[in-house]
């Protein structure tokens, strides 16, 4: 697998790609070509081409959950790609309306709008969206310490507490274990952690990407790292949504690796 970060709110010095306080990755797996959120505005689409990457020949999008920052560059992605008949996968809450303090968080499309367009597979379910990828689904609570907690309403017919119940990622199952994707990691970056290993009947975790929803020297933290630590896991790239204090509390145990726009990871 090939995994090439397209946004992160950070960019590396000499490297002249655009960054956004967002999240969007190429990923290739085989022969497949897929696209791991999308970011907030068409900023992922000038990265990749400036990057000499086509992605008109994503087979697949991947959407980790519906806030604006992993799901707003998507109306870009039609506009620039009209003939792109790409399959999006998500969990069947990801286009719903979202509200907070007022201001419009969640998907700026609405699902009839993309269905318009693209092939959509919303599922609760876990399923298959390359060979050796996983996209989770809804992930259970698996732990004590990682309670969902609402972040603003879901306005529909009435208006209802928002727990990101949508909230997913991916896993990669290569030779030596299981590599975790996330985009925000509103379910527990845990609790997502130690489903992956149920789904996949694998107990080995190579390496885990993404936002950890982390900003709070707390116990959430302490136990998140005892986690890591007891599961062995070497290979953090902690980014987007964790605070530079969680990432150096995380570093006094684990290193953690640095991620920008451009970065590129491969795992057999």
């Amino acid at each position: 697998m090939k995994l090439i970060v397209l946004i992160d709110n950070n960019t590396y010095i000499d490297e002249y790609y655009i960054g956004e306080p967002a999240l969007s990755y190429y990923i290739e797996d085989e022969n497949e070509r897929l696209l791991f959120d999308t970011g907030y505005s068409d900023a992922f689409i000038r990265n990749a081409q400036a990057m000499n990457i086509d992605l008109s020949a994503i087979s697949t999008l991947i959407l980790s959950h519906g806030h604006n920052d992993h799901t707003g560059g998507v109306k870009y992605l039609m506009n620039q790609y009209p003939d792109c008949k790409c399959k999006i996968v998500a969990h069947p809450d990801v286009f719903k309306k979202r509200i907070y303090n007022e201001l419009h968080i969640g998907s700026p499309l609405a699902e009839k709008d993309v269905k318009k367009v693209m092939n959509l597979h919303l599922t609760k379910q876990p399923v298959k969206v390359s060979k050796n990828i996983t996209f989770l689904g809804e992930i259970p609570m698996m732990n004590d310490f990682e309670r969902r907690h609402a972040i603003g309403v879901i306005e529909e017919t009435e208006r209802s507490e928002d727990y990101v119940m949508d909230d997913s990622a991916i896993v990669y199952q290569g030779k030596d274990g299981l590599f975790i994707i996330t985009g925000c990691s509103h379910s527990g970056i845990c609790n997502i952690i130690e489903y992956a290993k149920e789904v996949c009947n694998e107990q080995k975790i190579v390496g885990v990407i993404g936002g950890f929803h982390l900003f709070k020297l707390s116990e959430r933290l302490t136990r998140t790292i005892d986690y890591f630590q007891k599961n062995g896991i070497e290979e953090l790239y902690p980014c987007h949504c964790v605070s530079f204090k969680a990432k150096a509390e995380i570093h006094k145990s684990i290193p953690v690796h640095e991620v920008g726009v451009g970065l590129k990871i491969e795992i057999e």
